[in-house]
């Protein structure tokens, strides 16, 4: 079975450049957060009610980087399927403290990471994701 579903993503910095990433219990390695949007939410409530459920700390969603659609980047093989994503990629600030001690049923482990000390366990992720987010530019990405 082939699908195409709507997901988000959010890069989220602290005040001092570094990424907030969660190591996820599914794939054991990091990534961003985000997920699935599910029927009657929009993405931006969809982006902070996966934060809320993969995280304990407060953001603030401030920029949209763009919307991700690119086959070789957005589809996944499943046992039972194959999904492309579309993906609605946001920018956010950290407002609070991290707890690194948090963990849950999706999350494994959050952490601050600097942007040139990603982790080598990181999941994949489209080939621009860094340096969209690092970008300036007034407008969203379509890729």
């Amino acid at each position: 079975m082939q699908l195409i579903l709507p997901a988000v993503a959010a890069i989220i910095f602290d005040n001092q450049g570094r990424i907030l990433l969660q190591k996820r219990r599914d794939v054991n390695q990091w990534g961003l957060l985000g997920g699935h949007v599910e029927f009657g939410e929009t993405v931006e409530q969809a982006i902070y009610r996966e934060i809320s459920e993969e995280t304990d700390v407060q953001v603030r969603i401030d920029r949209l980087i763009g919307v991700y659609s690119e086959p070789a980047s957005q589809t996944y093989t499943y046992p039972n399927r194959i999904v492309q994503y579309v993906t609605t990629y946001f920018k956010g600030e950290l407002l609070s403290e991290l707890n690194e001690g948090f963990a849950n049923e999706e999350t494994q482990a959050l952490r601050l990471f600097g942007v040139d000390a990603l982790p080598d366990e990181l999941a994949r992720l489209h080939p621009f994701w860094l340096d969209d987010a690092l970008t300036a530019s007034p407008s969203a990405f379509t890729r």
